[in-house]
């Protein structure tokens, strides 16, 4: 019966792949019939601004189909994508949690998405009721932020080759297909993922392309578990991995 009523909450779940359905499913697992109603599904476009920092926290998004990233603009106004996303989290949940008014990061769909949007104070409400919710949502923050403080570090020390040599393998942990990752970005994006110069990353993907880490096609390049050994070898040499 819970199940029957988040399908009718989201219907898009049917067309998921398993594991990003049953984390939805997971999620929800408690959740009275109050919230299913709040629910409102809609399509957002590729590069579409959806939460941008120090505006009000109204309401609350999570990504049923595609993937989103955060943007950071506060130094020189240069963007800086720091963390891209393509799980279930509540994006402003952490704002709920930490009583802050404002969202505190600007956050940018990198794909067409399905999203689904709570407002604030009945999600708030839920949290405030439910303490099991309120534990999956505390733990999703804690994870976030300790896999971003680690992160920070690292790239706080590597520089050039290193620095996209790090990003490309926690990328391929997470995005990689039977094997493969496929990296379709503008050396642009790459640059603005990494924090590195265009220059700096196009002379990077030259030197991995001469060491056979990835395998150029055209402006795209794609890296196998073979490639990943090698390029993640040298990265732990740099960094516990």
């Amino acid at each position: 019966m819970e199940q029957e009523r988040l399908d009718k909450a989201l219907p898009f779940l049917k067309s998921l792949e398993a594991k990003r359905r049953n984390q939805f499913e997971e999620y929800f697992r408690s959740a009275p019939q109050w919230l299913l109603d709040s629910f409102q599904v809609l399509k957002m476009e590729k590069d579409t601004v959806f939460i941008k920092e120090n505006t009000p926290v109204d309401t609350i998004y999570f990504v049923g189909k595609g993937m989103v990233k955060a943007v950071d603009y506060r130094i020189y106004g240069i963007a800086f994508d720091f963390m891209q996303f393509d799980g279930v989290y509540a994006f402003g949940g952490m704002e709920v949690i930490m009583d802050e008014p404002l969202y505190r990061t600007t956050l940018q769909t990198v794909t067409p998405c399905i999203m689904v949007k709570i407002p604030k104070k009945t999600y708030a409400k839920w949290l405030d009721t439910d303490i099991r919710a309120l534990k999956i949502e505390a733990k999703n923050v804690a994870c976030y932020l300790l896999e971003e403080g680690r992160n920070d570090r690292a790239y706080l020390f590597l520089q050039g080759a290193d620095r996209l040599a790090l990003f490309l393998v926690d990328t391929y942990l997470k995005y990689q297909v039977n094997g493969v990752l496929l990296v379709n970005s503008t050396r642009q994006e790459l640059a603005d993922s990494s924090g590195l110069c265009v220059k700096t990353v196009n002379r990077a993907v030259k030197k991995f392309e001469e060491n056979g880490w990835i395998t150029r096609k055209g402006s795209k390049f794609t890296m196998n578990q073979e490639q990943y050994g090698k390029m993640n070898a040298m990265v732990s040499k740099l960094i516990e991995r």
